[in-house]
């Protein structure tokens, strides 16, 4: 959550940041955060005043009955009394101040970065990167400008072309191959769970594995510490990282044990440094996952839930970052290249989008999304957001560092992203390769999967 002292530094910066997430009522919640603020210290300065009255009375007492002045002696007594009542009443105020203070602040999203494009929508974000497309206008575009949006992509695409070229390779979608290759069974998931929970058969559970090996081989050859955490978690670490308040109907709710199923390896790996002092020159720390993870996904409906396009249960391999705020750029620039590179390995058309001010998530200050093109769907599929959420989920945690060179502890950045999730990967190989001996593995990944092709 956002800290009192950002508000106080600059809170016109605050407030315009807010408003560029389209966070309704951002001005009066930032003023409503203050007043509590201000209410919190006004009972902390009266409480003050009243323990030290106390404490000087006090003293007096003894010296009272000394003198004999009993009578004295006992007022002094009851006056101390009375303040010990008044300190209770304002440590109440205090509380209650604080609660309705941090409640509010858990439902105000995170300042995002300058760099953020202003927009409403998806139609808002930035093309920054476009690699293995075969379209020039496009790369053109953005080597010209540096990033295109999306709402002009048509134009600098010249998107007919793309168009005609997927009509005439006659591709199948990844539901109708997988079904062609007993690859993928949606029925009996149905029949076994309901409606986004898939079963893997065969070739299909092979790609799977073949997949989560490889980008855990990746990221452990770029210098990621492998962990293997619950995939249920408390409260208290959905709150940690943000998914609580904000996504509570988003997550699958164990009501009796009061546990939620992760919705991505984020969750448990960030909140082991909950409550965590880290010295220096133990960062940045690079954790990577593989889970399985669950979103309920309520009210998606249409073409763009067909096959494995959107799930309930899907496997991700998640990297996180804890970092110091000098290097956390650095840092966010080193995973977006180790995403690029797992991409570019697998030999799939690719995008990289910064997205706009609209289309970030509650938790993020900076968000890249990476797309695929699917050749047989005629659009592009998100398989990776990786975001920089500065100081927002650390203060949530108390996740801080000591600097090493003063010794003064301060909150640490906290950085993820997908690397990467494997449904719309799964999707992308099998539509993009599809040829009429079978489906192609790309070379990276043939060593993983034990064959050259799916036939």
């Amino acid at each position: 959550m956002l800290t009192l002292k950002q508000i106080y530094d600059d809170k016109a910066r605050v407030v315009a940041g807010l408003e560029k997430k389209h966070f309704a009522g951002a001005a009066e919640a930032i003023d409503e955060v203050l007043r509590l603020d201000g209410e919190r210290k006004s009972a902390q300065q009266l409480k003050d005043a009243a323990a030290a009255e106390m404490n000087k009375i006090s003293k007096s007492i003894g010296a009272l009955m000394a003198q004999g002045k009993r009578d004295e002696a006992e007022a002094a007594k009851a006056q101390t009394g009375a303040l010990k009542a008044q300190i209770a009443t304002y440590d109440e105020k205090m509380a209650a101040a604080e609660e309705a203070q941090i409640k509010l602040l858990l439902t105000i999203p995170n300042v995002p970065y300058d760099i953020v494009p202003e927009g409403a929508s998806a139609e808002d974000n930035l093309a920054v990167t476009i690699g293995n497309w075969p379209n020039q206008p496009m790369i053109d575009a953005i080597a010209k400008n540096g990033a295109v949006a999306l709402r002009d992509w048509d134009t600098a695409t010249d998107e007919k072309i793309a168009e005609e070229r997927i009509a005439k390779s006659e591709k199948l979608p990844h539901w109708e191959l997988a079904k062609k290759y007993n690859l993928i069974d949606f029925d009996l998931g149905v029949k076994i769970s309901g409606a986004g929970f898939p079963v893997y058969i065969g070739q299909g559970a092979r790609l799977q594995r073949a997949l989560i090996n490889f980008f855990l081989a990746e990221a452990n050859k770029a210098g990621y510490t492998e962990i293997m955490p619950p995939t249920v978690v408390n409260a208290a670490s959905g709150y940690g990282t943000g998914q609580l308040p904000d996504k509570e109907g988003q997550m699958y709710h164990c009501e009796v044990d009061d546990l939620y199923l992760i919705p991505t390896a984020e969750v448990p790996v960030t909140n082991l440094y909950r409550d965590v002092i880290i010295d220096e020159d133990k960062l940045p720390i690079k954790n990577c996952a593989y889970t399985e993870c669950f979103r309920r996904e309520a009210g998606s409906y249409g073409k763009d839930v067909r096959g494995l396009n959107r799930l309930h249960e899907f496997s991700k391999i998640e990297i996180v970052r804890i970092d110091t705020p000098e290097h956390s750029d650095a840092s966010h620039k080193e995973m977006l290249a180790h995403v690029e590179g797992l991409l570019q390995k697998l030999e799939l058309p690719y995008r990289i989008l910064r997205l706009s001010g609209g289309d970030m998530s509650f938790t993020a200050a900076l968000c890249y999304d990476f797309e695929v093109y699917s050749e047989a769907q005629h659009r592009w599929l998100e398989v990776s957001s990786t975001s920089n959420f500065d100081t927002y989920q650390a203060n949530r945690l108390k996740c801080r560092y000591r600097r090493a060179e003063d010794k003064k502890v301060t909150l640490c950045h906290t950085l993820n992203g997908s690397a990467l999730a494997l449904p719309r990967i799964v999707a992308a190989l099998l539509e993009n390769n599809q040829t009429p001996e079978g489906i192609r593995i790309p070379k990276a990944l043939q060593p993983f999967f034990g064959d050259d092709m799916i036939r």
